[in-house]
């Protein structure tokens, strides 16, 4: 059984007991978060597909942690004017476990 979910404006492919990164969520490390806006279920062969979310489906996560994601450099250049710019910054992502998948 999965779904595909949307979680932080993102959509992601989840299944019971999958542990996934996603942005930020402001929810403390180790409470519960609900995600109602559940986009298909495949329940074994059998696919629910909303118009444009499935009513009535949840899915159920346990939020594990808060990580700093890969440093990513950023940088700019101009060539013959003398201009060069290094930027670079991480990503803050909440780890999460899939707990259920009602629908």
């Amino acid at each position: 059984m999965y779904a595909i979910v949307e979680i932080a404006g993102q959509q992601f492919k989840v299944s019971k007991d999958q542990e996934i990164f996603v942005h930020r969520l402001d929810t403390e490390a180790g409470k519960t978060v609900s995600f109602e806006k559940v986009l298909l279920i495949d329940n074994g062969g059998k696919v629910n597909v909303g118009a444009p979310v499935v009513s009535g489906a949840s899915v159920n996560a346990t939020v594990l942690e808060h990580v700093k994601g890969e440093k990513v450099l950023v940088f700019k250049k101009k060539r013959r004017k003398s201009y060069q710019k290094m930027n670079g910054h991480r990503q803050q992502f909440s780890k999460i476990k899939i707990d259920s998948i009602a629908g």
